[in-house]
């Protein structure tokens, strides 16, 4: 809603608004208009007194008004719908909500509804509805209406009456269930009310209980549902369930009857006790159950079967057992089994047989043997089981009496009922009797007679026995049994024979009942501590006696062992293998230096033994010691043992090392040189030395930083970098072995070099005094950031002018904080920095302060013109002043006439901005002088020069506007203004100099013409530049200005390669580019980390050629690109070349050992052992686990000390891998390792077991290499296979368009060409076409003051070889001998990666120089045809050397090394690469095929990832540099071969048409720097000045044009003419004929001041068709001026036509060579 207010007043009032007294707070619902206030999305809090208060400067009004915002009306009726019974009561409830003041009706089915008996309307508001028994009349839809003023608002709800008479809807069915099944009736019934459901059975009600429950709930649709669960249900719970639903008005019933299982009920029975052969009859009676019952027997779990004498017969509730005759076989258990739907019952009872006992086997009389297990056999059956007893009589002759056997663990009764003797004695001699009884029937028994028989046994024998060894020794032994017996010796398992070991004898003897024998050794031996036994052997057994014989003397030497050596000790492990069969009672150790005898021994005494380890201490390290040991008992002592040879562990050097010296070698490093320490403190071999350094000056933390390095010999020398400047430190130097480190070095001192100020000064300012005078204050650098003593103060300053340019750079030395600057340009803006300075130079300029002088009174106009424009009037114009010093307000004219006797001029005023003014009033034929002045501010300036004129009747025409040189940015509109005045009105052309014509200025969208003559160029671009003509014209005459449009473009590309690099930087060095026509302004280098595209951009002043990229990352690798700035805007970015700090990735030292103690459950590592590759190492992660497991433990590490692997196994072999990272990438160290045991001796390495597997484990050994190498060179194969077809496809697709290209390109020669070529040309970039030129022989140098060298006939006249046609004289010009080295390698490039950037220096060819130039000259004999060079070349020389650079030249090489000429090359540059290039020279390689019938085919072709190089090369006259560049695209190299022709064919390319060396005439000759016209070379044919006098640039491009099109394509030799070559000054050239393609001209003689080449580069032109045919007529006469030669550019031909072969030397063989030309 609004709110409106509009006021009125003057001025207009403005307006302001309030709610309840207070601003609107900020809301955006709230605009305030000119109307008044609008309110959208009106609230409830907007509510209020709002005022509009308007107000000027003359009062205030102000109107005031109320807002009220009430709620919408919102009706809410519940319950939305409802279904109930008749005579139910309804409530309905009608909510509402908004603001109060409103009021209630009730409509049913859209009528009123009013209170009576049954409805009545409640509440506040009657908002609520109530009927009692409501009726089916009531029915139908109610509506709540609510209404307050105009708004309404309404709800309804639907109410459906029913008859509510209980119906049941849902129930359950009859069923039969089994007892204790549970179950569960439902019955769902309907009503209104809802009725209630109760249950019954069999007409009782039933009683809830533990086994009859129910529960009952109502669904939202009224349905009631009840359920009735029984559980564990009885016979008694069977019947008819019924459930009845009632409420009030009625009730519904329904019922089912539920039966409940009986299951079967088995009588009692027993089995009487039986006999056997009785008869037996037993019943099974079911006396209750539901039928049918099925009844079965069981015996022992198995069913019975009637058969064999038993009989089972069934009815329908019983079962009989019947058997005929009873026998043993019927004992067991019997089972009957009744089952019907119900349930399953059985009932178990036993039947027992009794039987009286028999034998089964009878006991006999038997003989038993002295101490063996006799069985006494008696076996007997029965039932019960029979009870057996035996019992014994003693004597052999009839028993008198039995006596109960006494059972004993030597007696025992077996379970047959035998008897068990385990040893029989003689005692046991005697009649046995068996006795068995059951109780049934009568007992029984049986006697039988043992007899005992004695087998030889051993009586007496010594068990153990000792002797000494070589002394004699006798073994007794005494045997007794029944007779014969026979006694035998043995040793060990050997029966001695005394016949044949004659150092035993045996002798045998009776004693009594005994017998002794006695075994005599003579004497005793080592070999006899064995066990000796004596054997006694009769018929009924034998026995030994075992006699352990030890035979004593001196043990042997202990098998010593080392178990750890140290540096200082070791620890030494022993084992005594033989003790002599004595104890041992001591042992002693020896030990000696290696190099002594044992007599001057150490030695370790009486060492307990119990001890089998010990510890030498006080050894010296790195040394090596001989050990050994002996043992003694009481027998005696012992041989030594094995003689040891064992070298003690390095120790940490005890001293420090000697004469440390510092050198300060810059202003951030130092150079420390010392000498390793005294020999006999090494204590091993010196590995490396630890330099810590420490910064000494005031508030310096005090810590050393360490640096490490390997140790290279006695003396070392390390240069410490990164250093604060001009900042003292402390030095020590440490050196290390591979036990660790020894003491320090004391501390000496020195202090780093000055270097320039790292911060400009602060608080510079800047105040312009007057026009030409500003003051520059500042104050000091912070002094820590000086570096050095300060020296003084350089102010920087330079001019900026309108256009954009710079002017020339100043600076003002001064040891004050303040200079005041002189003689600035008035009114112009100034950029000033100020540095500090030190010894050593320049410090860090400030930000640019801009500043501007103050206005002063302008210069003179720069120029004025005045012509006559009618007989009355003249016009007059000028130019505006070259100085304004200020802003011109407007411009004097001033008129005199020196006749007409008025002393005062007349003064007229004009605006800034007009530049001509027409005086009329003027008396014809008077003479009057014109001037003007500019003003500013300050007042009138200079006067320009007068000008006199005078009125004419008729005006010719003239121009006003001023010619001469406008210079603007591309792509903008530039108006080239060309007033004219004239009677009759001149008509206005424009023309653009073209070659030597002049085009007329045609209008199109991009060219405009004005009707006042301004010749408008829109988006002007590079190819704008040049210079125009404006001719006005009229009857009367006609006048002329040319103005020199140079239009601006950005910089061109600079040259960018990498000059150094350190661990944390690298240092760029530049060439930059062509300035496009403004001065540089400054360089952005971009760099990121080669797997980065976040560049990273740096901005670098202008006059800086090189920078040093800091804080780098160790080891990584760089991409790094550089543009340059002018006023135009950014120019090309440089070629991105790649480069590497310092440093890889860690290695762990081999010298290094990894483990420097193992125990059983540690091991301590030496991470000492990583070398960080110069990269500091981040991180060390380790990871180790048993081996043969498959999970790793990690740990984590620093990178210094040591580590603990803990909680090892003992005995165990360990894995172990480390992985240790620094910025450079990460090195991995893998091992394995061993705990000790438990008794800390080794254990053996893991063997991998031998198994059924072996055979296929050796053949997959063998197989996995042999099918990976195959399976490699095939893939190998097809990855070349495809890199050649894709090349091969490459070089098809640029000959086809090299095709296509010369096509289109190739036009008519028949008319002379005028203007620039017509239609569109194809222009595309590919890789920088480059020739690799093989040496030559011969080569000429020339002199280092020289530039160019004339060759002379005479050189050509030396002896050839009488199979060669062409002699030749090749030149050579060392090009660029400065920083850019010598050849690259290009072996190890990374893609994308410059080479120049990456440098391998070749020792042999380490003067050799990338852009060295060379070029051939050759002059064949006059019947034959000429094989020459055609080269497009420029020179730049000074007095100090030459400089060449050369554009797609090539010198034939007749060479069959391909690979030299590779290793031999020189580059050559182009200025721009197209395909055109690389298909002239595929063209040349083909019309050899043609000419030669050569054999064509292509050597080589791979890719290389080397870019193109660019040159800037200049002299020290200010010369324009000359730089060429290049775009790079897909860089590869590909040689072409053709191979030489037949003998028959060597004559047919004779008339063939052929390049010469190029010349230049008179206009090249203007084109020369001032340095190469010399007068040897070129001469005046006449008195005119050969070059005109033009500006340079117009010089440039008129002459640079205009040569292109005034010079012929080729010359062809004609076969009677004298050869070509560079003729020496005032000889006579010779005749030549010039062809162009297709077309023959004839050519005069050379005039005699012909000059050698030396043109710049040319325009592109489209290539020329090469042809075979003979040279014809020509029907055109040729161009006057001297010979005309091809000018060479970089989109001409590289390769020209060729003749046939020519051999090199007759070594090579006549005519046999093949002719490559390798393109890049």
């Amino acid at each position: 809603m609004e709110l409106p207010c509009t006021a009125s007043g003057y001025p207009i009032p403005a307006i302001r608004w309030l709610k309840d007294g207070r601003p609107l707070p900020a809301d955006s619902r709230w605009t305030k208009r000119i109307t008044g206030l609008t309110i959208s999305d009106l609230r409830t809090e907007d509510s209020g007194t709002y005022i509009c208060e308007v107000t000027n400067t003359f009062g205030s009004a102000e109107a005031t008004g109320t807002l009220t915002v009430i709620d919408p009306l919102h009706v809410t009726l519940t319950p939305k719908k409802l279904k109930t019974g008749i005579g139910s009561t309804v409530i309905l409830s009608c909510a509402l909500m908004g603001s109060p003041e409103f009021t209630i009706r009730w409509y049913r089915n859209t009528e009123l509804v009013l209170p009576d008996e049954a409805i009545s309307i409640r509440g506040l508001s009657n908002e609520t509805l109530l009927i009692t028994s409501a009726q089916k009349s009531h029915s139908g839809a109610y509506q709540c209406f609510a209404t307050r003023k105009a708004q309404t608002a309404q709800d309804f709800a639907i109410i459906v009456l029913e008859d509510g008479t209980p119906r049941i809807i849902s129930s359950f069915s009859e069923k039969v269930v089994n007892p204790g099944e549970q179950f569960s009736l439902m019955c769902a019934a309907k009503g209104a009310p809802p009725p209630t459901v109760t249950w019954a059975l069999d007409d009782e009600p039933i009683v809830r209980d533990g086994s009859h429950r129910t529960n009952q709930y109502t669904m939202s649709d009224g349905t009631t549902i009840s359920h009735m669960n029984v559980t564990g249900p009885q016979i008694r719970d069977g019947g008819v369930y019924r459930c009845t639903a009632r409420n009030s008005v009625g009730s519904a019933e329904y019922q089912a009857r539920i039966n409940v299982r009986v299951p079967p009920l088995i009588q009692p029975f027993e089995f009487p006790p039986a006999s056997i052969g009785q008869l037996l009859y037993i019943p099974c009676v079911v006396s209750s159950g539901d039928m049918p019952i099925r009844i079965t027997w069981r015996k022992d779990g198995q069913v019975i079967i009637s058969g064999s004498g038993v009989t089972i017969e069934s009815k329908e509730f019983m079962s009989s057992l019947q058997i005929s005759s009873v026998s043993l076989k019927h004992n067991g258990n019997y089972t009957c089994i009744a089952s019907n739907a119900a349930a399953t019952v059985s009932r178990e009872r036993q039947l027992i047989v009794r039987v009286p006992p028999r034998f089964v086997v009878q006991p006999n009389n038997q003989d038993g043997i002295y101490g063996k297990a006799g069985v006494l056999n008696c076996s007997v059956d029965g039932y019960p089981p029979p009870k057996v007893m035996w019992k014994h009589a003693k004597g052999s002759g009839n028993p008198q009496q039995y006596h109960p056997v006494p059972l004993t663990g030597r007696i025992q009764i077996l379970p047959n009922s035998s008897l068990l003797i385990r040893h029989v004695l003689e005692e046991d001699i005697g009649y046995y009797l068996c006795q068995a009884s059951n109780g049934v029937g009568t007992d029984i028994s049986k006697s039988m007679f043992l007899t005992v028989k004695i087998p030889a046994m051993i009586t007496s024998h010594p068990n153990t026995t000792i002797a000494i060894k070589g002394h004699p020794k006798e073994l007794n032994c005494t045997a007794r049994g029944e007779r014969p017996i026979i006694i035998r010796w043995e040793k060990g398992d050997t029966v001695i024979d005394p016949d044949r070991v004659m150092r035993y004898a045996i002798a045998t003897k009776d004693n009594g009942d005994e017998v002794v024998s006695t075994l005599k050794l003579k004497p005793a031996d080592r070999g006899d501590s064995v066990f000796f036994s004596c054997h006694a052997i009769n018929s009924y057994g034998e026995d030994r006696g075992l006699i352990q014989l030890t035979v004593q003397e001196p043990p042997d030497p202990p098998e010593l062992e080392i178990r750890e050596v140290k540096a200082r000790s070791m620890n030494l492990r022993w084992t005594q293998r033989f003790d002599g069969n004595s104890i041992i009672t001591g042992f002693d150790i020896e030990y000696k230096n290696k190099s002594d005898s044992w007599d001057f021994k150490q030695a370790t005494r009486n060492i307990s033994p119990t001890i089998n380890q010990a510890n030498i201490v006080d050894l010296h390290p790195a040394s090596v010691y001989s050990i050994r040991m002996y043992s003694f008992n009481k027998i005696g002592r012992s041989e030594p043992s094995k003689e040891l040879t064992v070298s003690t562990e390095e120790a940490a050097p005890d001293g420090p090392p000697m004469d440390v010296t510092l050198q300060p070698v810059t202003s951030q490093s130092i150079q420390v040189t010392w000498k390793a320490p005294k020999k006999e403190l090494q204590n091993g071999v010196i590995r490396g030395y630890q330099i810590g350094y420490r910064e000494n000056s005031p508030g310096s933390n005090g810590q050393y930083s360490i640096v490490e390095m390997k140790a290279t010999g006695d003396s070392e020398v390390y240069t410490l970098d990164n250093l604060k400047k001009f900042a003292q430190y402390g030095v020590v130097v440490q050196a290390f072995n591979r036990a660790g480190t020894g003491p320090s070095s004391s501390e000496i001192n020195a202090t780093t070099l000055e270097d320039v100020p790292s911060q400009p000064p602060e608080n510079v300012r800047a105040l312009s005094i007057t026009s030409d005078v500003a003051v520059i204050s500042w104050s000091e650098p912070p002094r820590s950031t000086l570096n050095g003593v300060l020296k003084g103060y350089r102010v920087i300053f330079w001019s900026l002018y309108i256009d954009g340019e710079w002017g020339e750079m100043q600076n003002i030395t001064t040891t004050r904080e303040r200079v005041e600057l002189r003689g600035m340009e008035k009114f112009t803006n100034y950029s000033v920095q100020v540095l500090a300075y030190t010894q050593a130079g320049d410090g860090v300029r400030s930000s640019v302060l801009y500043i501007q002088t103050k206005e002063d009174v302008p210069g003179p106009p720069a120029g004025i013109k005045a012509v006559p424009s009618s007989a009355s009037s003249v016009v007059v114009s000028w130019l505006p002043p070259t100085k304004p010093n200020g802003v011109i307000r407007k411009y004097t004219i001033f008129c005199s006439s020196p006749g007409s006797g008025q002393p005062a001029p007349s003064e007229y005023e004009t605006s800034p901005e007009q530049l001509f003014y027409r005086i009329a009033h003027l008396n014809r034929g008077q003479q009057y002088l014109l001037w003007v002045a500019a003003v500013t501010s300050a007042g009138r300036g200079n006067s320009s020069e007068k000008v006199t004129i005078e009125p004419a009747g008729k005006a010719p025409a003239k121009i006003i506007s001023f010619g001469g040189t406008v210079t603007t940015p591309w792509m903008k509109d530039v108006r080239l203004p060309c007033n004219s005045v004239g009677d009759p009105a001149p008509a206005v052309k424009w023309t653009k100099d073209s070659e030597d014509s002049a085009i007329p200025v045609s209008m199109d969208g991009h060219r405009l013409i004005h009707t006042n003559g301004t010749l408008l160029l829109r988006a002007v671009k590079a190819e704008d530049s040049g210079y125009y003509t404006c001719t006005a014209t009229n009857t009367g005459g006609f006048d002329t200005i040319i103005v020199n449009l140079l239009v601006q473009v950005p910089p061109d590309q600079p040259r960018l390669t990498v000059s150094k690099t350190s661990a944390s930087s690298i240092t760029l060095t530049w060439i930059p580019g062509d300035n496009g026509g403004s001065s540089i302004r400054g360089f952005v280098l971009q760099y990121s980390v080669d797997n980065s595209e976040e560049w990273k951009d740096v901005f670098i002043s202008s006059s800086e050629r090189a920078f040093k990229l800091d804080s780098l990352k160790c080891g990584t690798w760089y991409k790094v690109k550089l543009a340059a700035k002018n006023s135009v805007g950014s120019g090309r970015i440089s070629e991105i070349i790649e480069a590497k700090t310092h440093g890889r990735e860690p290695s762990f030292s081999k010298d290094q050992h990894l483990f420097t103690h193992i125990n059983s459950t540690h091991a301590r590592l030496n991470l000492q052992g990583w070398n960080n590759g110069g990269c500091p190492i981040t991180a060390i992660g380790l990871e180790y686990r048993p081996k043969g497991t498959w999970a790793w433990q990690g740990l984590r590490a620093n990178t210094s000390g040591e580590v603990f692997l803990t909680e090892l196994r003992e005995a165990t072999w360990y894995e172990l891998r480390m992985r240790a990272c620094n910025s450079a990438g990460c090195g991995n160290e893998t091992a394995q390792f061993a705990t000790l045991d438990y008794d800390g001796s080794t254990i053996p390495p893991i063997k991998s077991a031998q198994g059924e597997g072996d055979d296929v484990k050796k053949l997959f050994t063998i197989g996995c290499p042999v099918i990976l190498a195959t399976l490699g060179v095939a893939l190998l194969f097809i990855v070349r296979k495809k890199r050649k077809e894709k090349r091969l496809k490459r070089l098809r697709d640029a000959k086809s368009l090299a095709e296509m290209l010369i096509s289109k390109n190739n036009r008519s020669f028949d008319t002379p060409v005028k203007g620039p070529p017509q239609g569109p040309r194809l222009h595309i970039d590919i890789p920088r076409v480059q020739l690799l030129i093989e040496d030559k022989e011969g080569i000429k140098q020339l002199g280092d003051d020289k530039a160019t060298i004339p060759v002379a006939d005479a050189e050509f006249s030396q002896a050839v070889n009488p199979q060669s046609f062409c002699t030749g004289v090749s030149l050579h010009h060392p090009a660029l001998i400065q920083s850019t080295g010598p050849l690259i390698d290009m072996s190890d490039i990374r893609p994308g990666t410059n080479p120049v950037s990456r440098k391998n220096v070749k020792s042999a060819h380490s003067t050799r120089n990338r852009y060295s130039s060379q070029w051939t000259l050759t002059k064949c004999q006059a019947s034959t045809p000429a094989r020459t060079l055609t080269s497009d070349w420029r020179t730049v020389g000074s007095q100090h050397g030459v400089t060449v650079t050369e554009s797609d030249s090539y010198s034939a090489s007749l060479s069959q090394d391909t690979d030299k000429g590779r290793n031999s090359m020189v580059s050559t540059e182009s200025a721009s690469s197209t395909y055109e290039e690389l298909a002239r020279a595929y063209e040349h390689a083909k019309l050899e095929e043609q000419l030669q019938h050569a054999k064509f085919e292509i050597t080589e072709c791979f890719i290389s990832d080397s870019s193109s190089d660019q040159m800037t090369t200049g002299t020290n006259e200010n010369a324009d540099s000359m730089t060429s560049m290049s775009t790079p695209s897909e860089p590869g190299i590909c040689r072409f071969t053709a191979s030489p022709p037949k003998p028959q064919d060597a004559d047919r390319g004779k008339n063939v048409a052929v390049p010469i060396p190029h010349r230049a005439n008179k206009s090249d000759y203007c084109n020369l720097p001032l340095y190469a016209k010399s007068e040897a070379f070129f001469r005046k044919t006449d008195g005119r000045e050969p070059c005109p006098v033009v500006p340079p640039r117009e010089a440039s491009i008129r002459n640079l044009a205009r040569t292109y099109h005034t010079q012929a394509r080729h010359l062809t030799l004609d076969p009677a003419s004298k050869s070509l070559g560079l003729p020496h000054p005032g000889a006579p050239a010779a005749t030549s004929t010039a062809t162009l393609p297709q077309r023959t001209l004839a050519m005069p003689a050379a005039p005699a001041g012909t000059a050698p080449p030396a043109p710049g580069p040319t325009p592109a032109e489209p290539p020329a068709a090469p042809t075979a045919a003979p040279p014809a007529p020509s029907s055109e006469p040729p161009r006057s001026g001297g010979p005309h030669t091809k000018m060479g550019g970089s989109r001409d031909s590289l390769l020209e036509m060729s003749t046939s072969g020519v051999g090199r030397s007759q070594k090579q063989g006549a005519g046999a060579y093949s002719k490559s030309y390798t393109l890049v």
